[in-house]
C-alpha cells in the first residue's frame, strides 16, 4: 500500500514513485487527482505534487497531453512541429525537420488543438506485423493567447466565432465577460481556458474593434490576429533614444572613409528605410569596381541589449499597404541607420572587382563611412537609362554611373542565368489605397532594369560574404533553399507532358533544367500556369546554421547580409563578419559560441518570416474581398489558377484577384478530377477545365466572414 506523505516531507517524494505509478497504469494517462489518490497525497500537499510534476515534464520524463493528463513519453518516434488546422476540423503537423513529410491529424486528434500550436506527436512502437502504434499528441506551446472574432449573443452564454476559420474552436464567453460587445461586432478576446477533450474553450472580450466591413480596421485586425508586436517596450525606446546621432572623428578613424565616392540608394517610391547604397567605377581597361555598403546596424544594436532582444523577438519588419511594423524603433530604422541622402552614415562595405565579362575576381570587406549623394527610385533609374536626356534631378555623373551599373548588371545576370539560376517571371500586383484604406486600383508592378541592378548587386554581395565566411572556417546563418522533392518533380514533369513538353527525368536535377523550361514557355499561353506550378513544387527557403546551398539561385554558399534594418539574420551575419575581420578565423571556442546559438536563431527567424508573409498576404486579401463587394454581377476575363476536387480557382486578369468557381456552378455534369493533369473533365460532355485555361466569370459573392470570392462562369 502506498505510504502517506505529510506536507512537510512531501517535497522529498521520489520522482520514481510518480513514474512507477504512471507506468503501472499500462498506457492509461493519469490526472493530478489520480496521482494524489494513488499515492495517498493529502489535500495540502497537492501544490508540491504539481511542482514535482512540472519538473518531470520539463525533464521530459513525463508528458502532459492536455490540461490535465500525464503519461510516459512514447518509446517510439517523437515528431515536433506546428499544427496547421483546416476549417473543417482536421489538420496537419508541420515538422520542424524540413526533411520529414507533413503528418495528417484527424478531427479526433485535433479536438483540443488550436491553429499554430507547437506539438509533439508521440508515435508508438510498431507491432510485430508493422502495424502502427498508438499516437498521442502533446501540446508543447499554445500559439494564441488572444483571438479576433465575431461576437454572438446566446441564451446561457455568448460566443466569439474566430475570424480566422483555421481556428476551429469557438470561444465560450460568460455574460459577465462580454466587455460591452454587441451582436456581430468584431472583438478581441483573451483565451482564459484552452479546449480539452471534455471542455470547450473559454474567454473574455478585452476590446471591441468595431464593424468588420470598416477597411480602417484591417491592419488592427491582422496585428491582433497574428499577435504581431506593435509598440516598442519603454526600455527599448530608451536605448534607441540614447544612441549617438553624430559620427565622431574617432569613429571615422577606425573605418575606411568612402565619402568621396558617388553613393546613392535605389528603392521603391514607398520605401520606408534605406539599408543599402551602391557606388561603381568603370575602369579604363573595361573592368568594374563595385561598392555595396550596408547600414552598420550592429554598431548601434549591441548583442545582449534590450534592442537586440526585441529585434530577435520580432525577427523581421512587417509591411502593410498603408503602414509598417519595423523590427527596430524609428530612431534607428528611419534615423541613425537609414542611409538617407546627404548624411554621413556608418556602413559595412563589400568591395568587388569584376572583369569586362562580369566575372567576380576579387573581394574585400571592411567597416566604412559613406555619404549618399541621392535617393533614387526604380522608376527614375529606368527613365534615366531609357531617355536620351536624363531627368533634370539627375546629374550627368550620376547618369553615367547608372549606365555603367546597368551594363555590369546585365553581365552578372547573364553569367548567373548561364550557370542555371531560376528566374520566375510572375506578375506582382501593386495595391493602391485611398484615404479610407480601400483599394483604389490594383496595377501590375513592373520589374525592370532598375530592380535588376539592385537584385544582382545584392545577390553578389550576399554570396561574396557567404564564401568569405566559409573560407575563413567561420559559422554563418545561411539562407538555404533545398532541391524539390522527387514526388513534386514527377508531378511537374507529368503536367508538362500533357502540354507537350518533355522533362529530362534521368538527368541530375539542377536549377538550369527548370530555367530552360521557363524559357521555352515564355510568351506562350501556358507560361503562367507552368511558372505557378513550378513555384508550388519548390521548397520554401529558410535560415539554417548549415550551409545547404540555395537551389533556385544555383549557389553553393548563400546568406542574407544586405538588410539588417529589417531582418534579424542579416544583423547576426554582420556581427560574425566583423568579428572575423577584427580577430581572424575563429578558434574552436568562438566557433562553438556561435554554433550553440545559430540553430535557435535560424528557427526563430524562419518562423517570424513565415508569420510576416502570411500577415502581409492576408491584409491584401481582405482588401481584395472588400474591393469586389460592389462588383457582384459584373463579368471579367481570367485564367484558371488552380484545379481542385471541388471546383476551379480563377484569377482575374485586370485585378490579380482570385475566386472560386464551385463544381455546382460549372455546367451540369459529372466531373472527374485528373490530379496529375490539373484538370476537371466532364464525363458526359467531355468539357475540360485545365490549369491555365482562359475563362470569363461573373462575380457572385464576396464575403469577408468566409474569406472567399465566389464566381460562376460568364457568357
Amino acid at each position: 500500500m502506498p505510504r502517506r506523505f505529510r506536507k512537510k516531507d512531501f517535497s522529498d517524494i521520489p520522482s520514481a514513485d510518480i513514474l512507477a505509478f504512471v507506468k503501472n497504469r499500462k498506457g492509461q494517462t493519469a490526472t493530478l487527482t489520480d496521482l494524489a489518490q494513488g499515492l495517498n497525497v493529502p489535500a495540502d500537499g497537492r501544490r508540491e505534487l504539481r511542482r514535482t510534476l512540472r519538473s518531470l515534464v520539463e525533464e521530459r520524463k513525463l508528458v502532459k497531453f492536455d490540461r490535465r493528463h500525464y503519461g510516459l513519453p512514447s518509446k517510439g518516434k517523437v515528431v515536433e512541429g506546428r499544427f496547421q488546422a483546416h476549417r473543417d476540423g482536421f489538420g496537419f503537423l508541420i515538422p520542424d525537420d524540413p526533411n520529414l513529410p507533413d503528418i495528417f491529424l484527424g478531427k479526433r486528434d485535433a479536438r483540443d488543438l488550436m491553429h499554430r500550436d507547437r506539438l509533439a506527436l508521440h508515435l508508438g512502437k510498431r507491432g510485430r506485423r508493422e502495424e502502427p502504434g498508438e499516437r498521442k499528441v502533446e501540446v508543447l506551446e499554445r500559439a494564441s493567447r488572444r483571438l479576433v472574432g465575431y461576437y454572438r449573443e446566446g441564451a446561457k452564454y455568448d460566443s466569439v466565432y474566430p475570424e480566422d476559420l483555421r481556428q476551429i474552436h469557438d470561444l465560450r464567453i460568460p455574460k459577465r465577460s462580454a466587455g460591452g460587445a454587441r451582436e456581430n461586432q468584431l472583438v478581441l478576446a483573451e483565451i482564459t481556458r484552452y479546449p480539452t477533450l471534455t471542455e470547450a474553450a473559454e474567454g473574455r472580450v478585452v476590446k471591441v474593434l468595431g464593424d468588420a466591413d470598416d477597411p480602417r480596421l484591417d491592419a488592427e485586425i491582422i496585428i491582433y490576429k497574428y499577435d504581431l508586436p506593435e509598440a516598442f517596450p519603454p526600455r527599448v525606446l530608451t536605448e534607441a533614444s540614447g544612441l549617438a546621432r553624430k559620427i565622431s572623428p574617432e569613429m571615422v578613424s577606425r573605418r575606411r572613409d568612402l565619402r568621396d565616392l558617388n553613393f546613392f540608394t535605389i528603392d521603391g517610391e514607398k520605401a520606408r528605410d534605406f539599408d543599402d547604397a551602391v557606388a561603381l567605377k568603370r575602369l579604363k581597361n573595361g573592368k568594374f569596381k563595385l561598392w555595396v555598403s550596408i547600414a552598420d546596424v550592429s554598431h548601434y544594436v549591441r548583442e545582449g541589449s534590450a534592442l537586440d532582444a526585441e529585434a530577435f523577438r520580432r525577427g523581421t519588419s512587417v509591411y502593410f499597404p498603408e503602414r509598417a511594423l519595423p523590427m527596430l524603433p524609428p530612431e534607428i530604422s528611419n534615423g541613425v541607420c537609414s542611409l538617407n541622402p546627404r548624411e554621413d552614415r556608418l556602413t559595412l562595405t563589400v568591395e568587388m572587382d569584376f572583369d569586362e565579362e562580369g566575372s567576380l575576381k576579387k573581394t574585400d570587406f571592411f567597416p566604412s563611412v559613406i555619404h549618399s549623394r541621392a535617393r533614387l527610385t526604380y522608376t527614375l533609374v529606368k527613365r534615366v537609362l531609357e531617355e536620351e536626356t536624363g531627368p533634370a534631378e539627375i546629374s550627368p555623373a550620376a547618369a553615367k554611373d547608372l549606365q555603367a551599373m546597368a551594363d555590369l548588371c546585365r553581365l552578372i545576370r547573364a553569367r548567373r542565368m548561364a550557370k542555371g539560376s531560376i528566374d520566375f517571371d510572375l506578375p506582382e500586383p501593386e495595391v493602391i489605397l485611398d484615404v479610407q484604406g480601400r483599394i483604389e486600383e490594383i496595377v501590375r508592378a513592373d520589374r525592370h532594369i532598375g530592380h535588376q541592378i539592385i537584385e544582382e548587386f545584392m545577390v553578389s554581395a550576399n554570396e561574396a560574404v557567404a564564401r568569405f565566411l566559409s573560407e575563413q572556417g567561420a559559422p554563418a546563418l545561411n539562407r538555404v533553399h533545398e532541391p524539390p522533392e522527387a514526388v513534386k518533380i514527377e508531378a511537374f514533369a507529368e503536367f508538362l507532358a500533357h502540354l507537350g513538353y518533355s522533362f529530362p527525368m534521368k538527368e541530375k536535377i539542377k536549377p538550369g533544367i527548370f530555367q530552360r523550361i521557363l524559357n521555352r514557355v515564355r510568351g506562350k499561353p501556358e507560361e503562367k500556369p507552368v511558372n505557378y506550378l513550378l513555384l508550388r513544387s519548390m521548397k520554401q527557403a529558410r535560415y539554417s546554421e548549415k550551409a545547404l546551398g540555395h537551389f533556385a539561385l544555383g549557389k553553393k554558399h548563400y546568406l542574407h547580409f544586405t538588410s539588417p534594418i529589417r531582418r534579424y539574420p542579416d544583423l547576426v551575419v554582420h556581427r560574425i563578419l566583423k568579428e572575423v575581420l577584427e580577430s581572424g578565423p575563429p578558434n574552436e571556442r568562438r566557433k562553438n559560441r556561435w554554433m550553440s546559438r545559430l540553430s535557435s536563431i535560424a528557427e526563430q527567424s524562419s518562423e517570424r518570416e513565415r508569420v510576416a508573409m502570411d500577415a502581409e498576404r492576408e491584409i491584401v486579401d481582405r482588401k481584395k474581398v472588400q474591393f469586389m463587394r460592389d462588383k457582384v454581377g459584373e463579368e471579367f476575363n481570367g485564367y484558371i489558377s488552380a484545379v481542385v476536387t471541388f471546383g476551379i480557382f480563377v484569377e482575374l486578369e485586370d485585378f490579380f484577384i482570385e475566386g472560386l468557381v464551385h463544381l455546382t456552378r460549372l455546367p451540369q455534369d459529372r466531373y472527374r478530377f485528373l490530379e496529375t493533369r490539373h484538370t476537371l473533365q466532364g464525363e458526359r460532355t467531355g468539357r475540360t477545365f485545365r490549369l491555365g485555361d482562359r475563362v470569363r466569370v461573373r462575380v457572385d459573392a464576396a464575403s469577408l466572414e468566409s474569406k472567399r470570392i465566389d464566381f460562376s462562369l460568364g457568357q
